[in-house]
């Protein structure tokens, strides 16, 4: 499409300002951080948020690892149960690392993946205990750091269940102490520590099920307020970014370029004949076809792009750090892909859009901004319609893109 060449002018001088224009307010204080099209965050576990997971494991791990080389130092456990603490962690490893490269970790649920993480390291430490009888000393203190990992996420039930075989497990391993070393002070001592972890680790995971509960209130409650504050940003009725949140991106944008001298570029999107579609096909079809254009548009611009509805068929597109040219390309490519798109439906005509972008020139107000953009979408529409138009903005006594290749089939105002 080719586009005419004209002269640059004021915004202010070709339309007055309308009160929908005057609501920008270059005082405003509210500062809002525009973002990529994000969903909610409580989807799929992520490659960061399993790394952290498998960190923390490493961790207690390490620590445990720590204090056993504490005992080899004082001479009271041999190198072989090193040995042995290493192969069963790089086991242990191999077989949930596996787990994750297979994909197999999105069949179970968190809390079965915890569950399995605290089963292998209790079992480990009763091995171990097995081994060498003085690690029970170990094994007590490192239980509740066990039980503490997955106290919430593995239901309370489950914990008590487990602590019971746990406790079995322990009373298995003190009788083929005795039975090898017919050893009474040591089977004492084990009954002691037995005695100890039967009193002390249910009573932990009953106290910690009101701490659970509490998580679980306190968890639920953030994704009720993160869900509101995503609607508070949204327009209900096409999913995009609304005009309180839109207006307070660009705001914020306009102060970080005067701050930083980073490129800003703003456009001004209008559908065109928008009356004609809701007489044609009434304003639930207008509505059908605000959705779609909105879909069509996010689909079009990049991932830093905010992107709005300012009202009615008109939408802003925020271009942070961008500077005229490749604002002007997703423009051209969203223009396009309007007017190719298969519109079902009554319509009689093809659904096209005006748009009107220009580049920030610092130290201009936000009202100045936008009004040259807006201004750039009404030459659009007095043009014919169905295509971008770009007023080139002007710093004192200078082009700030006089340089600037423009692609074949685009001119600027």
């Amino acid at each position: 499409m080719l586009f005419g060449r004209k002269n640059l002018f004021s915004a202010t001088d070709a339309f007055p300002l309308t009160d929908a224009v005057l609501e920008f307010d270059d005082s405003s204080s509210v500062a809002v951080r525009p973002g990529r099209r994000a969903l909610d965050g409580f989807g799929p576990r992520g490659e960061r948020s399993a790394q952290s997971k498998w960190w923390a494991v490493a961790g207690l791990i390490g620590l445990y690892a720590l204090a056993l080389l504490g005992f080899y130092a004082l001479g009271v456990v041999g190198v072989q149960v090193l040995w042995v603490l290493a192969g069963l962690t790089a086991a242990g490893f191999a077989v949930f690392g596996a787990l994750f490269r297979l994909g197999l970790h999105h069949k179970l649920r968190l809390r079965h993946l915890k569950l399995g993480i605290v089963v292998a390291s209790i079992s480990g430490m009763l091995g171990l205990f097995y081994l060498e009888p003085v690690t029970q000393i170990l094994l007590a203190p490192f239980m509740f750091v066990a039980v503490a990992y997955g106290i919430f996420t593995v239901p309370r039930r489950t914990l008590l269940v487990l602590t019971a075989g746990v406790l079995c497990a322990y009373a298995a391993v003190a009788a083929a102490h005795y039975a090898d070393q017919g050893n009474d002070a040591l089977l004492r001592l084990e009954l002691m520590h037995l005695l100890a972890l039967a009193v002390s680790v249910p009573a932990f995971i009953v106290l910690m099920g009101r701490v659970q509960r509490l998580y679980r209130s306190l968890y639920q409650a953030s994704r009720k307020i993160k869900n509101i504050q995503e609607d508070a940003q949204r327009d209900t009725l096409l999913g995009c970014f609304n005009r309180r949140y839109i207006l307070a991106a660009l705001e914020e944008q306009k102060q970080l370029a005067d701050e930083s001298g980073i490129p800003l570029c703003l456009a001004v999107l209008d559908i065109d004949h928008f009356k004609r579609i809701n007489d044609e096909l009434g304003h639930l079809g207008g509505d059908e076809v605000l959705r779609t254009f909105a879909r069509i548009a996010q689909q079009g611009v990049r991932g830093g792009d905010v992107f709005g509805r300012y009202g009615g068929e008109e939408f802003l597109l925020i271009f942070p750090a961008t500077s005229l040219l490749p604002s002007l390309n997703t423009c051209e490519r969203i223009r396009a892909q309007v007017e190719s798109h298969a519109w079902t439906g009554l319509l009689k005509g093809r659904v096209t859009v005006s748009i009107g972008v220009t580049q920030y020139v610092l130290g201009e107000s936000v009202l100045e901004f936008f009004s040259r953009a807006d201004t750039a979408m009404y030459m659009a529409k007095e043009g014919g319609r169905n295509q971008v138009v770009v007023e080139e903005p002007i710093a004192k006594g200078d082009s700030q893109l006089s340089d600037l290749s423009i692609p074949s089939g685009h001119a600027f105002l």
